[in-house]
């Protein structure tokens, strides 16, 4: 059991944290036709549209009240009306999500009383999808932003079931958690339809930020689940939820509609994927299909080749504490050394976190542990590149932002086959390490008995083991 450390620092050096109200307009962005309005000044706007067009490499769709000084300490109602208005007449979306940011929350703007004025003032807006979620970024961190818009849009959005008892049992609602991919979404949804089941994700990342060309401009997000699918959510038989932040949203969503949940803390690892595979030839009623059993024993096969190369390894990972949780276990059971551990915010699932202790703090505080610990590997976001090259170990870029590489929103590490792609990305980076400090590649052999490469070494060495073996 790790023990929760935060460190009594007076600033941030080099933040691994991000923000509440990021978290929360990425969860909106999950829906289709949607504009997430971050209820602030432009620059709180500006900096997260940076860092997802960054990310995702896409056109973002991302709108802010513009609260100027004055604004600010006279109330933001005309702000959020005005902003309300001029999305709807320019963008016609089907849902605006709105994230209060630290200064509109310090001046206690009560955003829920302005959606009340707003839609008595113009009757057209009766029924149009407000939501409105409490995020201040002087607190929590991006899972949490994540965690509360995702439960607000059940709240808000989920209309409870005409009859209980006539539930769609083919139908399962998925909550994924902040730290999955649009390819950890997709993998996850190809494996729910393989068992003759259909999913409903709320948010679905995968639908609209998987990198698709739409056959037409919009300014709103391009996929993703539709409202008025989220109101049938429900009608389902079902609901998983992912990552331990999501057990509020599927609690929430179990409330209004008395669905039951199986919350899955983990999806990364021979043992959970087989948890979830079982957990739906359960509530489907079928048999894993035949190619679910190749791709676990290809991930066993991976993990036997893997251990060779992971095992005994120290490791420094920052992340959001699922992400952390998630992968830090996994490699924990592939024989790896959790040395250094660094997360952004509180939650139940760090005392679970198979370490001595896990940090609340900084890319520093990270940097520091992984040099004292004399750690193999640095796994975090891009951001962490500079303290990788100062350690002189290898980098894994993990979780958002990864702005320096191609594909981050491909990235899987969900199920079986995401499961073995992390084994084999680890490893190969401790591989080519090894080969970089101990000059060993393809074109330079270096002899096992200590002595350097030369001319003739494969010959000398073949024969020095004939003679061994002979004696």
């Amino acid at each position: 059991m790790a023990k929760v450390v935060i460190p009594k620092k007076s600033c941030a050096v080099n933040p691994l944290k991000m923000s509440q109200p990021i978290g929360a307009a990425l969860a909106f962005m999950g829906l289709r036709g949607s504009m997430p309005l971050l209820h602030g000044s432009q620059g709180c706007t500006s900096f997260g549209l940076v860092l997802f067009v960054r990310h995702f490499k896409e056109a973002i769709p991302l709108q802010t009240t513009a609260m100027s000084e004055v604004a600010t300490v006279l109330g933001g109602y005309e702000n959020v009306e005005q902003a309300v208005l001029n999305i709807i007449k320019r963008t016609k979306p089907e849902i605006i999500g709105i994230a209060s940011t630290g200064v509109t929350e310090t001046k206690g703007d009560d955003v829920n009383g302005y959606i009340q004025l707003i839609r008595q003032n113009h009757p057209e807006l009766k029924d149009f999808p407000l939501v409105y979620v409490s995020t201040p970024d002087f607190k929590d961190a991006f899972q949490d932003g994540w965690e509360k818009a995702v439960t607000r849009l059940v709240e808000e959005l989920v209309e409870p079931p005409a009859n209980a008892a006539r539930r769609d049992l083919t139908r399962v609602n998925v909550l994924p958690g902040a730290h999955l991919t649009p390819g950890d979404i997709e993998e996850l949804r190809n494996i729910i339809e393989d068992f003759g089941l259909e999913p409903t994700f709320l948010p679905d990342l995968g639908g609209s930020l998987d990198g698709h060309i739409p056959d037409d401009f919009t300014p709103t997000t391009i996929g993703g689940v539709g409202v008025d699918e989220v109101a049938t959510m429900g009608d389902a038989g079902w609901t998983i939820a992912v990552g331990a932040h999501m057990r509020a949203a599927a609690e929430a969503l179990q409330k209004k509609t008395g669905i039951p949940y199986r919350l899955f803390e983990r999806l990364c690892g021979l043992e959970p994927n087989d948890e979830l595979i079982g957990f739906l030839t359960e509530i489907s009623g079928r048999p894993a299909p035949a190619k679910y059993r190749r791709q676990r024993g290809q991930l066993v096969d991976a993990m036997l080749d893997g251990h060779f190369h992971i095992g005994g390894r120290k490791l420094a990972i920052g992340a959001e504490p699922d992400l952390l949780y998630d992968v830090a276990s996994f490699l924990h059971e592939m024989g790896a050394h959790i040395e250094a551990a660094v997360t952004t915010t509180q939650s139940p699932v760090l005392e679970k976190l198979p370490a001595e202790e896990v940090l609340i703090g900084d890319l520093e505080d990270l940097e520091t542990q992984a040099r004292e610990k004399g750690c193999d590997l640095l796994m975090t976001h891009s951001h962490g590149r500079q303290a990788a090259d100062r350690l002189k170990i290898p980098f894994h870029r993990l979780g958002i932002p990864m702005f320096d590489r191609l594909g981050a929103g491909h990235k899987l590490s969900v199920g079986y086959r995401g499961t073995r792609d992390l084994i084999f990305q680890v490893a190969n980076l401790l591989i080519a390490d090894r080969e970089e400090h101990h000059e060993v590649t393809p074109d330079k052999w270096r002899n096992p008995w200590g002595a350097g490469p030369a001319e003739g070494a494969e010959e000398e060495a073949g024969a020095a083991i004939a003679t061994s073996l002979a004696s």
